[in-house]
């Protein structure tokens, strides 16, 4: 067998083991092993070939590695509990102002007040959850 073809399968084990690792790591190291398969095509150097194989992979896990796990291994944070309900819309229940009233937030009643102080919002009115304020909605009336 050619040193470039040892090479190439070299860097194709190396990329379909990364299916199992998913830290991007091996797929790297695969990228190294196929650019070293190119350079022993040409130069046919053995030690020419490791030097290019370990500068390719050095540059792609420092390079690519931390570009690519932004991109493709990014999860994006869960709001949980009371917090999810900031910014989903409802409607009033009971005239709400800076002191008291409700809203129906999906099939749930919440007690509410108004985001600023004066301000009355009558039932029927569609409102947006500003913030959540112990157990009250803060809400503001859709424009």
């Amino acid at each position: 067998m050619t040193p470039a073809l040892i090479w190439l399968i070299v860097g194709i084990v190396l990329m379909a083991a990364e299916v199992m690792s998913g830290d991007l790591v091996l797929l790297m190291l695969g990228g190294g092993a196929l650019v070293g398969a190119g350079a022993a095509l040409f130069t046919g150097n053995p030690i020419i070939d490791v030097i290019v194989f370990a500068v390719a992979s050095t540059a792609l896990l420092w390079l690519a590695r931390p570009a690519l796990k932004r991109r493709f291994l990014h999860t994006p944070e869960l709001k949980m509990g009371a917090e999810a309900l900031v910014g989903t819309h409802g409607v009033v229940v009971s005239t709400v102002d800076h002191d008291h009233g409700q809203v129906k937030l999906g099939p749930d009643v919440w007690s509410a007040r108004s985001l600023t102080d004066g301000q009355r919002i009558e039932p029927g009115t569609k409102v947006t959850v500003v913030q959540i304020s112990g157990a009250t909605a803060v809400v503001s009336p859709e424009i």
